[in-house]
């Protein structure tokens, strides 16, 4: 969302002494303008002062909050809004939560970042910023939009840690942290979470904690389990990951391949392995080290099977890697990536009609998708 430009759609207008801004009657300060949202109706440059409504001074004060905090009259804004309305919290946390659950990322950033101008204490809203963020880089990177996607997971750990460096942190915010870590193979971080959950509930009984309380403390349970059991907090594991994601292939394979010494039969550490042999193209051997990561247990993850399917890809196994692919689906139906990799696939395979169908299948899902559409473009311009 353009900073610049959402202030640039708000003009700051002095009211009337009798003006009111909802039925019921408070004071309003007349010395200080308020600011107003142009309708999306307005001509460019023009604006009728004659014809604002409420709706529009409260959008303004919503748009200044999310993205003015420096304005010196917040407080006062404030105060106006949630005199007009008294339940603006609730219904702009549920409007947000809607907006993220229907993939509209920016309105429901944008109204995120309302809620936090309007209460910037709440660590309620914080957190639930953070999940947002959380969720739409989960979603960047299914649609191979991996850059953007490290952008809006750095952006979320930032509002996790505000929630985890409060004097009064929200237990929620290490269980949801800690998937932050996993999901990144920081395995050692993600203990660390999962054992500070658990620390900070001991003491509340799942009534006090309210849904979902059992299923969260025995699943951060079973997760340290997994951790301690394969040893996957180990210095040498995250040193592959950190040097994969830096493009150090080669120093990662000689630690990944230390950790198996000693850990044979832990799945990611075998994944971690083919993705590492996968990004050198040495692709055979990156299709056996896929096939222990799923003998081991990896067959419930669809990043396995989807990264096995792009070796089988290269090494022309078609109909083998159309399974894995498929099963991949299966596991992980709203993955963009997965079916762009069907397109690849029937690419590979001559199919340019089959490809043009999972190519439009994604954007179906993501009209955005990059990555879909310059392949569409592609075979346009073919015929």
């Amino acid at each position: 969302m353009n900073t610049v430009n959402s202030l640039e759609s708000v003009f700051y207008i002095s009211m009337p002494d009798k003006f009111k801004l909802s039925d019921e009657s408070f004071q309003i300060d007349t010395s200080i303008q308020l600011p107003v949202q142009k309708k999306d109706s307005d001509a460019p440059g023009v604006f009728n002062p004659s014809e604002i409504t409420a709706e529009q001074i409260l959008a303004g004060i919503l748009t200044v909050l999310a993205y003015d905090r420096k304005n010196e009259h917040l407080d006062y804004y404030r105060s106006l809004l949630l005199k007009a309305k008294p339940e603006i919290k609730k219904e702009l946390c549920e409007a947000a939560i809607l907006k993220t659950k229907n993939e509209d990322f920016d309105l429901a950033e944008e109204i995120f970042l309302a809620l936090i101008g309007l209460d910037p204490e709440d660590e309620a809203i914080i957190l639930n910023m953070a999940l947002f963020l959380d969720q739409r880089a989960d979603s960047y990177r299914r649609a191979g939009l991996f850059e953007d996607a490290d952008a809006y997971d750095a952006d979320a750990y930032a509002y996790y840690k505000q929630v985890m460096d409060s004097d009064n942190p929200i237990p929620d915010a290490y269980f949801n942290v800690g998937f932050y870590f996993m999901k990144q193979y920081k395995y050692r971080e993600a203990k660390d979470s999962f054992e500070m959950y658990l620390a900070l509930t001991c003491d509340y009984s799942d009534e006090d904690m309210g849904e979902n309380a059992v299923y969260k403390k025995e699943r951060a349970q079973e997760i340290l389990n997994e951790i301690k059991n394969q040893n996957m907090d180990d210095v040498r594991f995250q040193n592959a990951f950190d040097l994969i994601s830096k493009g150090e292939d080669e120093k990662a394979l000689e630690e990944i391949r230390l950790f198996l010494q000693n850990n044979p039969e832990v799945w990611n550490a075998w994944f971690m392995l083919g993705w590492a042999l996968r990004k050198m193209g040495r692709f055979e051997d990156a299709k056996q080290a896929f096939l222990e990561a799923i003998k081991f247990g990896g067959d419930k993850n669809p990043d396995t099977l989807n990264e096995l399917a792009l070796c089988l890809i290269q090494l022309e196994e078609f109909s083998l890697a159309k399974k894995y692919l498929l099963d991949a689906f299966a596991l992980s139906p709203e993955s963009t990536k997965i079916i762009s990799n069907l397109g690849y696939l029937a690419l590979a395979e001559g199919n340019k009609q089959e490809a043009r169908n999972y190519f439009a299948a994604v954007l179906e899902y993501d009209p955005n998708d990059k990555i879909a559409a310059t392949e569409l473009l592609k075979l346009e311009k073919e015929d």
